[in-house]
């Protein structure tokens, strides 16, 4: 067997490429009404509104990470988490790795959504081909620096009551009615810049993309939280306007996520792929 790699449901990877090149998704927790759902496990509530979340616990990863590591015959697990200043798992997973012994490599990917999945999936697929841990840990980190993500959303309010964006950045955004465009810098969760009305926010979230893009080789995700016509209609978009898109995909926000950026949320996720002679 070959190294392993494990992500967390905040990824929003499709199940079935996970599946297809053995990547391991621990579920983080959605809370509502007292009680604890598991994210991929069961049935999440359909009121975003009153979600809350929580990361997955050190002993929860020290399981999780331990049937990686049998998975893996003793070769070794990297996990690729949520960005340590979004969420606590990436702190968990650092203190679940030391019972391991330098056997699980860990990574902040710096991100959330699929600027966590892509450098997730493409870690899979280098462990797959046989790839060694150090390898699978670098081309993880590698993935997670060229990838990008840009999020729009309607209000701030469940943003500024998970504490995600200051009270002083939500201020800016209901002012006057003002449509913000956000982006992750450094794993933070910031505001790029505002504009009036829904048709110019996206219109600059596809611009920031494009600009993002370039003219190289690029993966391309668009999520969206109960808005897939506004998503699909992004989508199309950029695939007019992007010379080399090598994938695209548009799925929905998890709920860890979707509860955090609320109802008619659009993000769109760019990856600058390596060129293919560096694929091994």
């Amino acid at each position: 067997m070959s190294v392993v790699v494990v992500t967390d449901s905040s990824a929003c990877v499709p199940r079935e490429s996970a599946d297809a090149c053995g990547l391991q998704v621990v579920p983080l927790h959605v809370l509502h009404d007292g009680c604890d759902f598991l994210e991929g496990v069961d049935t999440i509530p359909d009121d975003v509104a009153g979600l809350t979340t929580a990361g997955a616990s050190p002993a929860e990863l020290i399981e999780a990470y331990g049937r990686a590591l049998e998975l893996s015959h003793g070769d070794g697990v990297v996990a690729v988490h949520i960005s340590r200043q979004l969420s606590g798992t990436w702190e968990a997973g650092r203190q679940a790795a030391l019972e391991f012994g330098g056997k699980v490599r860990i990574v902040d990917s710096a991100s959330a959504g699929m600027g966590l999945g892509y450098p997730a999936l493409e870690a899979a697929r280098f462990a797959a081909a046989g790839s060694e841990l150090d390898d699978v840990y670098d081309r993880a980190v590698d993935i997670a620096d060229r990838s990008r993500a840009f999020i729009f959303v309607d209000k701030l309010d469940q943003l500024r009551r998970g504490g995600r964006i200051s009270t002083a950045a939500a201020l800016l955004g209901t002012a006057l009615a003002m449509k913000p465009l956000l982006h992750l810098v450094d794993g933070k969760l910031v505001l790029k810049e505002k504009t009036r009305t829904t048709t110019k926010a996206l219109a600059r979230l596809v611009d920031s993309a494009v600009e993002r893009a370039g003219l190289g080789r690029v993966a391309i995700a668009v999520h969206h939280m109960k808005a897939r016509e506004r998503a699909d209609g992004i989508a199309e978009q950029l695939q007019d306007r992007i010379p080399n898109i090598a994938e695209t995909v548009v799925t929905d926000f998890s709920a860890v996520i979707g509860a955090h950026v609320g109802v008619g949320a659009i993000g769109v996720v760019v990856c600058q792929l390596p060129e293919p002679g560096a694929d091994q």
